[in-house]
């Protein structure tokens, strides 16, 4: 019988109301695990949005079979923004933060790893943690070794960036392993030519990295050098890209009285300005205009400048992927703000009561066993781009690079150089292949 209620004014029936239907569980999970900015920019990024091309996979598909998860481990040199910065790509269903690592090991199925079946990929960190966590999920496992693959035994499948990691396997494991390439050669050229600069120049790259230590020590240091520059050569200009893990606010935090480095280089503070094209501009106190570049990846504008003043880090890796010279500093002067090692001695230099005495003493030391810094010096095992390390100061550094700009043939010469370390493109694609064939049978179809 029928209700008046349903009845609408009309006298017909009223439709019952529509509850959505309650999403499928998914049937398998890629999760990849990284730690530090560089990594998540140039491998986890890429990588992630190959696999969303290649096959349905959430959050971009809700009702996909398979999903897409990103794990953070710990790590000293991770900066702590990096999930924040995961999260607005909007590539991944799940970004579990470093310092839930812990507890995702201990109740994976609260933290939203509830499918069976599933892949984890190592794409920067210790190694030791996907063993951990494939273990604790098990899914299967595979790692991207730059230089040498740790744990083979462990791993279903080992993508190895080039000869040198193959080189380091051990026969027994060669079978599961498979030569790559490079994930960062395979930076587009549409990129490349995206986001053009302004016109004159040249433009020279100011990269004072993205961790606080770096910054401390980067940000003065760096402005400094582009007003000694801007006196020796005026026709040059200035980019400086905004790391995903700091802010402008942050970058003006650092070239303030707030730090007390900064009155060491710098005759007054800078101010934020607008340029006419509606971008942040930074204004020294001497008068020196600093684009800053805010979205991100900034490949398509590092692209298309002469030369590059760097830190070390993985930023070395990138403009070497892009073909950038650069010169990569390291100001020994403040060693003890340098304390961005890894590994255990690391850990223990940042310890409250032996930062000063055992940080100072381990950099020190590291700096004298130093060997390579700059990732393309290390891949060719000869110096490409020069080092500087030692009490710099950045009028020698601006004289360096006026006369670096006014040499272009030497400029290409080291481009041309630092594209062939790189290989030829496709390491993402195969990548992503081998991830994919590690899948369930028929959801990789």
């Amino acid at each position: 019988m029928v209700n008046s209620a349903d009845i609408g004014e009309q006298g017909s029936l009223n439709p019952p109301l529509e509850r959505p239907a309650a999403l499928t569980p998914p049937i398998a999970a890629i999760v990849l695990v990284s730690n530090g900015p560089g990594e998540l920019s140039t491998w986890v990024r890429p990588l992630a949005e190959r696999l969303h091309r290649l096959q349905p996979l959430r959050p971009r598909q809700s009702d996909a079979p398979c999903t897409l998860h990103l794990v953070l481990v710990p790590c000293p040199n991770a900066t702590g923004q990096e999930h924040g910065v995961a999260r607005s790509w909007r590539l991944f269903e799940r970004v579990v933060p470093a310092k839930r690592f812990w507890w995702l090991l201990l109740r994976p199925g609260r933290h939203g790893f509830s499918p069976r079946h599933g892949v984890v990929v190592f794409l920067g960190g210790d190694q030791f943690w996907t063993v951990l966590l494939s273990w604790r999920l098990r899914y299967r496992h595979i790692t991207y070794a730059e230089w040498v693959a740790r744990w083979p035994r462990w791993n279903d499948q080992v993508a190895l960036m080039g000869s040198a990691a193959a080189s380091r396997l051990a026969p027994r494991w060669r079978g599961r392993a498979q030569v790559v390439g490079d994930l960062m050669a395979d930076l587009p050229d549409a990129a490349r030519q995206a986001d053009p600069l302004g016109p004159g120049g040249p433009w020279l790259a100011l990269l004072p990295g993205s961790k606080r230590a770096k910054l401390q020590v980067g940000v003065p240091f760096l402005l400094a050098t582009a007003d000694c520059l801007a006196r020796l050569a005026p026709q040059c200009r200035f980019l400086l890209p905004v790391a995903p893990t700091t802010s402008v606010r942050e970058l003006l935090a650092f070239a303030s009285s707030s730090n007390p480095l900064a009155p060491l280089y710098l005759d007054g503070e800078p101010r934020l300005e607008t340029s006419p094209a509606g971008e942040p501009l930074l204004l020294t106190a001497l008068g020196t205009p600093i684009h800053l570049q805010t979205s991100h990846p900034a490949h398509g504008a590092l692209s298309q400048c002469a030369l590059a003043l760097t830190t070390v880090g993985a930023n070395t890796a990138e403009l070497g992927a892009l073909g950038v010279p650069m010169i990569v500093l390291v100001p020994t002067q403040h060693l003890h703000l340098m304390q961005a090692w890894d590994g255990g001695l690391g850990l223990v230099a940042r310890l409250p009561l032996l930062q000063r005495l055992l940080g100072v003493a381990l950099t020190a030391w590291r700096m004298r066993h130093r060997g390579f810094l700059a990732w393309p010096n290390i891949s060719a095992g000869r110096l490409v781009v020069p080092e500087r390390v030692g009490a710099l100061t950045p009028d020698e550094i601006a004289a360096e690079a006026a006369d670096w700009l006014a040499q272009p043939e030497r400029l290409e010469a080291v481009r041309m150089d630092l594209r062939s370390l790189r290989g030829q493109p496709g390491a993402v694609a195969r990548l992503a292949q081998m991830v994919r064939q590690l899948l369930p049978a028929g959801l990789a179809s």
